[in-house]
């Protein structure tokens, strides 16, 4: 019998996939549990619709992040803060104050998508990466000025 799966299955198949698999596995287990609905002209019109729908949406969100990541390209956000001697600074900059001020200037980037590789403790300009998309990366600035 011939599904589509609407529930990722372990070892059988994701979300969309369309897939043989015997009958008895199919009534019993699949469609018993609604993991899966039968293959037929209506239900296969139905999933290449959303399909349709899906990929417009995403590309909508590519977009969005294209025009975010154009505007911050240029920017650089400056962290005042306090040094002891030979300019060495207390603490460091982490992942949630880059978020805040990223959110006080508008922008809804999520906290995990900000990486930071070394910690930026060092008065000057460092590089962090942030994931917009899987296909939009952002090589944000960040200058740590003294108070």
């Amino acid at each position: 019998m011939k599904v589509i799966f609407i529930e990722d299955v372990k070892g059988q198949g994701k979300i969309g996939d369309v897939k043989e698999v015997s009958d008895g596995y199919a009534r019993n287990f699949l469609l018993k549990k609604n993991l899966a609905v039968p293959a037929t002209d209506t239900s296969m019109a139905r999933l290449q619709s959303e399909l349709h729908d899906k990929k417009v949406k995403e590309q909508k969100f590519i977009d969005k992040c294209e025009k975010v990541k154009n505007e911050l390209e240029n920017k650089i956000l400056t962290f005042k803060v306090k040094t002891g001697e030979k300019d060495k600074v207390f603490g460091s900059i982490s992942t949630k104050q880059i978020h805040n001020e990223l959110s006080n200037m508008g922008y809804e980037i999520e906290k995990k998508d900000i990486v930071i590789d070394n910690p930026i403790s060092s008065l000057g300009v460092h590089e962090v990466l942030v994931n917009l998309h899987k296909k939009v990366k952002l090589k944000l600035k960040v200058k740590l000025v003294r108070e």
